[in-house]
């Protein structure tokens, strides 16, 4: 068989011939005769000589039959002949008259006896069932034929049985390879403990339903990150516990992003260091971009994290105008509140960006595109409400910078369905500014992070997503993400998701009922070419059979496989090698509640303090006018507007209680930019 460009060569024969088998068969004979050699050899020497005429003579008594036999006597001297028996001889060499040398020489018995010499004797006719009997008796010891040389067959039975036992298998595997094909290329379909042998691996490891059977990654593996796709409920949950579970046993850092709130119940620890990201959770820590500034260009980076394209695409005047002004109110470097309430108050974001660049694209000589950028920039105003002061987290503090260096403890982003829409941004932001900070080399004594990430379609667009996949195994955080389909997150990545998701080195597919979704994961598999014999049966005159060898190539894993898989069950590939599994369900103990509400004042949460409602202004009374009174003896008085009317054009509009007010001539030392971050 010969290899050339990755495909294998063959020839067909023999065709569809059980040829492990048969081989087997033929050579049971050669060793039957050789084991039958071996113990005639140890046989004595008149057991030797006459086992051909013990063979004729037990065949002879079946018959009833008289053969001619010639029989060994012993001679010498003037003795007369006699027949010999095994007592007569002992190992030595004796040289006959006719110059032929036998292994054996006369006993002393039979020496002093008178004999000097061996000799057989001339054919007589013996009845063949009296010479059987003396055969068996005085020769060969009382056994019979089968008894004799029977070692001999029992040992060719148990040679030819254990080597059965690898050519029966052999042949039912190269029968399906003929019925079914012979790979060719591509990737390799393995059972789990054959997966293990191949990968040698010593990383994380999956436990499956059989019996002491661990699927494990290469150590290697584990820094090009692992993917998980699958519908919900179908255990993508249990696969990310298993592997949490084991980080934790390492001692290693993860950044885990647990919308469902399933994770923290059952991995958060306090004493270990452990923070929560959820600005609606008591045990959330305070937090402020301006924490995250290192210079002055990383706050252009915090800006894309909040402001996304529309339908992705980028370079959109009402996106990346409100990225540049946000970044510009980020040298500043102003608390949440103050970010607040900038945002509420358009003559504030004018003072800030008079006399740069920006000031043009918010002129008031411009209302629509005015309105449009300070609507857009105002748009994460709702989510950085939510986030606590310094005084209400009893000063505890945290950032992605500070935390990038130390390492100390897990990171959990939680929240609910209800509150998804308004935690997004602040989690998209996170998780981008972890990625950012630990995309460096890691240095001495530094642990590892993981970011495990479930239902990463649940986040907003991550701009530094995609270079910690393609970039970030050099420095050494895995990720481990799971999603439901392609297709949710091409919304969100556009044309970068298919790079994003070929990236993983190691790929779980579990079910999917999508029709397009299990289709994409079945090509994401590979697809093989294999190689079947086809058999043609020709009738009449030219009657016979013919074989042909058919190459094709097909998915190794069809679709439907991957719709009509069963909970718990999975699909693995790492590299060429692939391997169907199913793994129990994993279940833990839950140590800490999944969320812990925090008592947060209605001012910090609505847009304004809410005032009573005014009372609708009743309409002016009708004035009765006489009819017979003439215009010339009313004197002219001039009509007022009604009361209600006054007071609406004399009151002036209440600004927020929240929001500063700076007088128009000046402005306060905290409004003028850093000069050097």
């Amino acid at each position: 068989m010969a290899t050339q460009w990755g495909r294998k060569e063959t020839v067909i024969w023999p065709p569809q011939v059980p040829i492990y088998t048969v081989g087997t068969m033929i050579l049971a004979v050669p060793i039957l005769m050789t084991l039958l050699f071996g113990l005639y050899l140890t046989k004595p020497f008149l057991a030797r000589d006459y086992t051909g005429d013990y063979l004729k003579s037990a065949a002879g008594a079946e018959f009833k039959m008289h053969n001619s036999f010639r029989l060994i006597y012993l001679t010498g001297g003037k003795r007369a002949p006699c027949i010999a028996q095994p007592e007569d001889f002992i190992p030595g060499k004796t040289v006959l008259p006719n110059g032929k040398t036998i292994g054996v020489q006369l006993s002393p018995i039979a020496t002093s006896q008178g004999y000097t010499s061996v000799m057989r004797g001339p054919e007589r006719k013996i009845a063949d069932e009296v010479l059987y009997g003396w055969f068996r008796a005085a020769i060969f010891g009382g056994d019979d034929v089968l008894s004799a040389y029977g070692p001999a067959l029992i040992e060719t039975g148990v040679v030819v049985i254990f080597l059965f036992c690898f050519a029966v298998p052999w042949d039912f595997k190269r029968g399906k390879r003929m019925k079914y094909g012979r790979l060719l290329r591509g990737p390799v379909m393995s059972a789990p403990k054959q997966f293990n042998e191949i990968l040698k691996g010593k990383g994380l490891g999956i436990p499956t339903d059989e019996k002491g059977v661990i699927i494990r990654l290469p150590l290697q593996a584990e820094a090009k990150h692992v993917q998980v796709m699958g519908d919900t409920g179908v255990g993508k949950s249990t696969l990310l516990r298993q592997m949490l579970s084991q980080i934790e046993d390492r001692k290693e850092s993860a950044i885990v992003y647990d919308p469902a709130g399933e994770f923290i119940q059952r991995f958060y620890r306090e004493d270990r260091g452990d923070v929560i990201l959820n600005p609606l959770d008591a045990r959330s820590c305070y937090w402020s971009p301006a924490a995250e500034l290192r210079n002055p260009a990383e706050a252009r980076t915090i800006a894309a994290s909040l402001y996304q394209p529309v339908d992705g695409k980028p370079g959109e005047f009402f996106t990346e105008t409100p990225q540049k002004i946000f970044a510009h109110l980020m040298k500043y470097r102003p608390s949440v509140q103050d970010l607040i309430a900038w945002m509420s108050n358009p003559d504030e974001i004018d003072r800030r960006v008079e006399g740069t660049e920006l000031e043009q694209f918010i002129g008031k000589d411009s209302p629509d595109q005015r309105n449009g950028v300070l609507g857009s920039l105002g748009l994460i105003a709702d989510s950085f409400r939510l986030l606590p002061t310094k005084e209400q987290t009893q000063n505890r503090e945290w950032s992605a910078t500070a935390w990038a260096e130390k390492r100390e403890g897990w990171i959990f982003l939680t929240g609910t369905e209800a509150e998804q829409e308004a935690l997004r941004p602040l989690h998209s932001l996170w998780i981008d500014l972890l990625i950012l900070r630990l995309l460096t080399l890691p240095k001495p004594g530094q642990k590892r992070a993981w970011f495990v990430l479930d239902e990463l379609a649940t986040l907003q667009r991550l701009p530094q997503f995609h270079s910690a996949l393609t970039k970030g195994r050099k420095s050494d955080n895995p990720i481990i993400f799971g999603y439901q389909g392609k297709a949710q997150l091409e919304v969100i990545y556009g044309h970068l998701a298919e790079v994003m998701l070929s990236q993983p080195a190691t790929k779980f597919i579990l079910k999917t009922a999508e029709p397009k979704a299990a289709k994409w994961a079945s090509e994401l598999i590979g697809e093989i070419e294999i190689e079947r014999v086809r058999e043609t049966v020709a009738d009449g005159k030219r009657a016979g059979k013919s074989f042909t060898m058919d190459r094709q190539i097909e998915p190794l894993v069809m679709s439907s496989e991957i719709q009509g898989l069963e909970d718990l069950h999975s699909f693995m590939k790492l590299g060429n090698n692939v391997t169907r599994f199913s793994f129990p369900h994993m279940d833990m103990p839950l140590i800490a509640p999944p969320f812990v509400s925090r008592d947060i004042p209605e001012s910090d949460i609505w847009l304004n303090p809410l005032a009573p409602a005014k009372p609708a202004p009743k309409p002016p009374a009708p004035v009765a006018v006489a009819a017979h009174v003439s215009a010339t003896a009313a004197p002219a008085v001039k009509e007022k507007p009604p009361a209600a009317v006054q007071q609406a054009t004399v009151i002036p509009p209440t600004p927020p209680a929240n929001v500063p007010v700076f007088g128009p001539a000046s402005v306060p030392p905290a409004a003028h930019p850093i000069a050097d971050l």
